[in-house]
């Protein structure tokens, strides 16, 4: 078992010798998923005009997620019994050749396809970036590699929509996927090249068969949630959210009856278990923070006239809050984990309760300041979360849990999209909206989404409450 280290580490040690290129491998490929996911958003109005598919323009993101989430369900897995380099080869590739389908695509249906690809390409890097932390670096290193690592996240939300609206103005569309295609192609070669084979662990797990079943259900769940956000009727977006949690619940179930094959840790969801509390913390506190995501731009400009540009950019403040404080942070040594966990988890239930007065009442520089809240708190917890949840958790579940973490993640981002949209609608949002009727929709998505924070929070406090070191 490795010792615990009390001292921190400076940027440095970091990005001098072997752990230099790891840590860029990482980050390059967080940027690929994280850019092309955005890149599309700047695209699509160029896309629909030359292909049309206006009807069927929202699944981009659906499928999208939905490859995203299904690919990082199976990436602890897939680390596990393939090890890290065979693996991101292909992730890599797969983002290429769904880029290539893209840019070639007459209609939309094809580009779809083109984004299934992306999207599970995309989801297999990112989780296994996750993965590639724990086995590539000591624990006393991760935050610092985790910081690295929201540094390129957070770029990618500033460049991606910038480069897709250069190939808009002054290229095409279809050459902006070419060129996501050549980086895709040109990291695989790195990986290749570059990234030493992580030998899978002995044991089961390598080799546990994918559960194909079990992953197919889990499409099922995202398909099912993600036809709630796009679902026109309040029937049918109540009928689908639920098919979905159930969905997600039974896969849940069959997936911690499991044994080698298993694609989450041990007792997934399950409050009683350090990693269980870690997953429902963070699928809950996404679900909540979907709020200003979702209904931000609109409420402002309804509310306060507030600019698009403007609006947009209050939104982007925090991924700019999530690099900083994950920077700031990263230094902090592992006894200190469980303090910016509680302090980032707070903030993060802070910034829900704060909106829900800002953003009806205002000034644009308050729900700047609470939106900040949301980037900041998970920016500080959010490697403890993973440095912690990987030390407690049980023999061979540690890769699982890195992957899960972000898998589950974007599964709450799903959610709380649908989730926001039952909110909206319940409390009468529509287009015409007066400034006071959009006043009262803002309270009711808040405040309605206080709760599920709250929920949260209570998660984070039972596993801030396990002591001990389980993983050996």
């Amino acid at each position: 078992m490795e010792a615990v280290e009390n001292e921190g580490i400076g940027w440095g040690e970091l990005l001098r010798g072997r752990h230099a290129a790891a840590v860029l491998l990482c980050c390059l490929g967080v940027w690929l998923h994280a850019a092309d996911a955005l890149v599309v958003t700047t695209m699509l109005p160029a896309i629909v005009a030359d292909i049309g598919g206006h009807r069927i323009v929202a699944w981009n993101f659906a499928i999208y997620d939905t490859g995203s989430i299904v690919a990082g369900a199976a990436s602890g897995l897939v680390a596990l019994r393939f090890g890290l380099r065979g693996p991101m080869i292909a992730a890599a590739t797969l983002v290429g050749l769904g880029c290539v389908i893209s840019a070639a695509a007459p209609s939309m249906p094809v580009l779809l396809a083109g984004r299934v690809a992306q999207g599970l390409g995309g989801g297999g890097l990112t989780s296994l970036s996750f993965v590639a932390v724990t086995l590539l670096f000591p624990r006393r290193m991760m935050p610092r590699a985790m910081a690295a690592m929201s540094v390129a996240w957070g770029a990618s939300a500033f460049a991606g929509p910038l480069v897709g609206g250069v190939f808009v103005t002054w290229g095409s569309w279809r050459a902006g996927f070419l060129a996501f295609a050549l980086q895709a192609v040109l990291l695989a070669v790195w990986f290749r090249f570059g990234l030493s084979a992580a030998a899978a662990p002995a044991g089961d797990a390598a080799t546990a068969r994918l559960p194909v079943r079990r992953l197919g259900l889990l499409s099922l769940a995202v398909l099912g949630v993600a036809y709630a956000g796009n679902a026109g009727s309040a029937g049918w977006t109540i009928l689908s959210l639920v098919g979905g949690i159930a969905a997600l619940l039974l896969f849940v179930r069959l997936d911690g009856q499991s044994g080698a094959d298993r694609l989450w840790p041990r007792g997934a969801l399950n409050l009683r278990r350090p990693t269980g509390a870690a997953l429902v913390m963070v699928l809950a506190m996404n679900i909540a923070m979907m709020g200003l995501a979702t209904y931000g731009p609109l409420l402002m400009d309804r509310i306060h006239g507030t600019e698009p540009l403007v609006a947009g950019y209050i939104v982007a403040g925090i991924s700019i809050a999530w690099t900083l404080a994950a920077v700031a942070v990263s230094g902090q040594p592992e006894g200190r984990d469980r303090f910016f966990i509680v302090l980032g988890m707070s903030l993060a239930v802070a910034s829900v309760a704060g909106l829900a007065y800002a953003v009806p009442a205002g000034p644009l520089w308050l729900i700047a300041l609470f939106a900040s809240f949301e980037g900041l708190g998970y920016g500080m917890a959010w490697s403890f979360i993973l440095r912690r949840g990987g030390r407690l958790a049980e023999e061979g579940d540690g890769e699982r849990l890195s992957a899960a973490l972000p898998t589950i993640g974007r599964l709450g981002y799903a959610l709380g999209a649908s989730t926001m949209g039952i909110f909206a609608n319940r409390a009468g949002f529509d287009a015409s909206s007066s400034a006071a009727e959009a006043g009262l929709v803002a309270r009711a998505i808040f405040l309605g989404s206080l709760p599920i924070a709250l929920l949260g929070w209570g998660a984070m406090l039972r596993f801030v409450s396990f002591g001990g070191t389980r993983r050996v």
